[in-house]
């Protein structure tokens, strides 16, 4: 069973219709209806709160819903991650390139239009994406924020949940000259990168981040024959399809899993990171009884 399925199910046995549904869920009904229709992929569970709003209004057990839509989502990512990457829009290598610091812009420009989608343009775009993107998943549940959004960008609340849910679950491959002008451009107001080390420093627009300036850092590491970073770990963080919304906890604690004799693929530990995120793996702790006023515990 699929999501789209599994819903329309429960809006027979109670009768419900799409609108009720996109009142639930915050979103337009143009949304539901095309997510229905198979139109729109299901989003990714761990980007998203669709499917907990969602599951609550139809009377499914929680995380539910989530799990449908993680099985659909990995069939569908096999398919994916044979395919070759095509070229960046236009539009939205021209955004990339014009919020570059114009110091290294010219320089940058060069190297960009050497290749249809080259390794620097990739690296540069999928950092930039990712802070949008952590931006984005942390204020999705602030009305305030997604209502400045909304003004800024001339749409409604509802249709501004909509394009931050896609946004989140966009990638490098994927990002759409829509998804630039939404986000990237009103997020982002520079960034520039040390061709030399690699350091890449994004500046975000201090009208909608807390914390204006992003910097990473690139710094080689000796190799180790004994598999201290597992080869399909380290592909598992370079694939965005993969790893882009994993956060830093869930990072390290996939990195520490250890095998013997045998080596996991890059879909192993996507795997493992959804089943790390699952609430059905694990059930809240019984909290401790506590003791009344005369010292007894409570019944």
């Amino acid at each position: 069973m699929d999501v789209p399925l599994l819903i329309k199910q429960r809006l027979r046995e109670l009768g419900l219709d799409q609108k009720d549904l996109a009142a639930a869920a915050q979103v337009t009904e143009s949304y539901i209806s095309q997510l229905l229709a198979g139109r729109k992929p299901p989003p990714a569970p761990g980007r998203t709160d669709i499917y907990e709003r969602i599951g609550q209004s139809l009377g499914l057990p929680s995380g539910d819903l989530a799990k449908v839509a993680d099985a659909q989502r990995q069939l569908e990512l096999k398919k994916k991650i044979a395919e070759t990457p095509g070229p960046l829009f236009k539009e939205c290598r021209d955004l990339i390139l014009r919020k570059c610091d114009p110091a290294t812009e010219p320089a940058i420009r060069r190297i960009f239009e050497k290749e249809a989608f080259g390794e620097l343009e990739r690296l540069v775009t999928q950092t930039i994406l990712d802070v949008a993107q952590e931006l984005a998943r942390e204020e999705l549940r602030s009305e305030e924020w997604l209502r400045l959004m909304a003004h800024m960008s001339g749409r409604s609340y509802e249709e501004m949940r909509v394009a931050v849910l896609e946004f989140l679950d966009t990638d490098v491959f994927q990002v759409s000259p829509e998804g630039c002008v939404s986000f990237l451009d009103p997020m982002i107001d520079s960034w520039n990168i040390d061709l030399k080390t690699f350091a890449i420093e994004v500046v975000l627009n201090r009208r909608l981040a807390p914390r204006t300036v992003k910097r990473f850092e690139f710094r080689a590491a000796p190799a180790h024959p004994d598999f201290d970073i597992e080869p399909g770990f380290a592909q598992f963080l370079s694939d965005k399809t993969l790893s882009g919304d994993a956060n830093e906890e869930e990072i390290a604690f996939l990195k520490a899993l250890k095998f013997q004799g045998r080596r996991p693929s890059p879909l192993y530990y996507y795997r493992e990171l959804q089943s790390l995120r699952d609430p059905l793996h694990f059930p809240p702790a019984e909290q401790p009884e506590k003791l009344d006023e005369t010292g007894s515990m409570g019944g």
